[in-house]
């Protein structure tokens, strides 16, 4: 499914990261750990065609993505990752389904309502279709942050820190929620965090080193 080869990357001329090699096939999931100051972020927007790197190569679903002009990779990426960051970055202007149909028309792909209705009531959402992202909850934000990630049926799921600040209850249901819906996508699942409660829940791990 992806691909990582002889990666690194600097910031004002200081490596903040590297990795040699990384390999995972379509439907494996994987946590990505490592402490503070590693790179998972950095690396995570690697993986996502967010970032390129200062050096190697990232291919995903058969892809380099450095090498794709940038109005393509942004369709590639609409169309094949799915992505729940840190800061949620939903629409507060749009209600929730119009935030799902956008990630659909940023896709280049139809507007697909059934699909999106699908979705949400999947993450027990239905009736929250024509809300705001403000009117939500931080829970239900979040579910429909995963929901926009989904919709287009991705062939990569990327979460950066789901957990953080999660209690343990609210920890389990998330790190469930992911796993479930990159299931249901037969998606390969990569979630970056620190947080060790996750550690044994997830077959697959890749330890980032703090960098020099």
């Amino acid at each position: 499914m992806f691909e990582l080869r002889d990666i690194r990357h600097d910031y004002d001329g200081s490596e903040v990261l590297r990795v040699a090699a990384w390999r995972a096939t379509q439907g494996e999931q994987w946590l990505m750990l490592g402490p503070s100051g590693s790179g998972k972020t950095t690396l995570l927007h690697i993986l996502a065609g967010i970032l390129r790197p200062s050096a190697g190569s990232a291919m995903v679903a058969g892809e380099d993505l450095a090498a794709m002009p940038a109005a393509k990779l942004d369709r590639f990426r609409g169309a094949h990752i799915g992505i729940v960051l840190q800061r949620l970055h939903l629409v507060d202007s749009l209600s929730v389904m119009d935030n799902l149909l956008l990630a659909q028309w940023l896709a280049g792909a139809a507007q697909d309502r059934a699909r999106a209705r699908e979705v949400l009531a999947g993450l027990d959402l239905a009736d929250k279709a024509d809300a705001r992202p403000h009117e939500l909850s931080f829970g239900q934000a979040q579910r429909v942050a995963v929901a926009r990630a989904v919709v287009n049926r991705p062939r990569l799921l990327l979460a950066d820190e789901p957990t953080s600040n999660l209690d343990d209850v609210r920890c389990a249901q998330v790190l469930e929620l992911l796993q479930a819906q990159a299931a249901a996508c037969g998606a390969t699942l990569v979630i970056a965090t620190h947080d060790q409660r996750v550690k044994s829940r997830v077959p697959n791990q890749y330890l980032l080193e703090a960098a020099a």
